[in-house]
């Protein structure tokens, strides 16, 4: 049995431990509330381009078009949001599965741009190419970081350097629900489905300049706000991921304590007793 000095020296440490989760659980409330006023906020917008690109797609028909077809190549281009630092449960590992546990992809065509350090230290350790790590998008993510983004991509998939370009983040859905969601972003794949949603649009869209031209301009702001969109829930669900993470952490760490105190007290009452026996055998021995 451990002694009374041991025990509070672990008991000790404990405690201090669960006042830094209890500092960080408070922080992350506070940041998600912050990033999930933001999401919501960006939301209407990135609902309403999606309405308008089905509207353009609906109006246009199967058209030979750049975007929408596959490019000659056999790479993907795959962008994971994750975060820059641990301590969030199963945030970041989710998303990592999401892409290293799709047995459809050959892993020596997939080409990764990490957004977040978790990311791209997962994809390296599991020998996947990392072109790209920007980490600095994560911890306050913009508009015009995302249109950068977007371009480079664009470009590399006209240079026929990748065939497809999906996309790999954390929805958000509400404080305790977020959800791995992995999405295609180019070719734009105009299905049954985008033609259902179309069709339950008030109208059609009506739109100039031609149809290829009219896809030139809008599918490049389509492909930016998803990764605006992305980078805004995942920024909410990292956040929430942690905010659970430290508040399980202080409850275990509550138990442990009680727990270290419950032995503490045996340990003192069998020292307790232990001193009083000796302490009788003596005044026995001297009688």
């Amino acid at each position: 049995m451990a002694s009374m000095r041991d025990i509070k020296r672990r008991r000790s440490s404990i405690q201090g431990t669960q006042q830094i989760t209890k500092a960080m659980k408070l922080v992350s409330t506070v940041k998600l509330q912050r990033a999930r006023a933001n999401a919501e906020r960006s939301k209407e917008y990135f609902t309403c381009m999606y309405d308008t690109v089905n509207s353009i797609l609906k109006r246009v028909g199967h058209i030979e078009h750049r975007y929408l077809v596959p490019g000659a190549s056999q790479k993907k281009a795959v962008i994971v949001i994750t975060s820059n630092r641990g301590l969030a449960g199963g945030y970041n590992s989710n998303v990592v599965k999401l892409v290293t546990r799709n047995t459809e992809w050959n892993k020596d065509d997939v080409v990764v741009y990490a957004l977040g350090n978790k990311g791209r230290e997962a994809f390296t350790r599991y020998g996947y190419q990392v072109k790209v790590c920007h980490s600095d998008i994560v911890e306050s993510p913009v508009y015009a970081d995302a249109m950068a983004l977007s371009q480079e991509l664009l470009q590399s998939f006209a240079a026929g350097e990748v065939g497809e370009i999906y996309l790999a983040y954390t929805a958000f859905k509400n404080t305790v629900s977020h959800v791995p969601t992995l999405l295609k972003l180019l070719p734009v794949e105009y299905t049954d489905e985008t033609e259902e949603k179309a069709e339950k649009a008030e109208a059609i869209m009506n739109f100039e300049p031609e149809d290829v031209e009219a896809l030139d301009l809008i599918l490049p702001k389509y492909m930016t706000s998803l990764i605006y969109g992305a980078l805004m829930e995942s920024v909410a669900s990292e956040n929430g991921a942690r905010m659970q993470a430290m508040d399980s952490a202080t409850s275990n760490a509550e138990e442990m304590i009680n727990d270290l105190a419950l032995k503490y007290n045996r340990a003192r009452q069998g020292s307790i007793t232990q001193e009083l026996t000796e302490i009788i055998a003596g005044a026995e021995a001297l009688g």
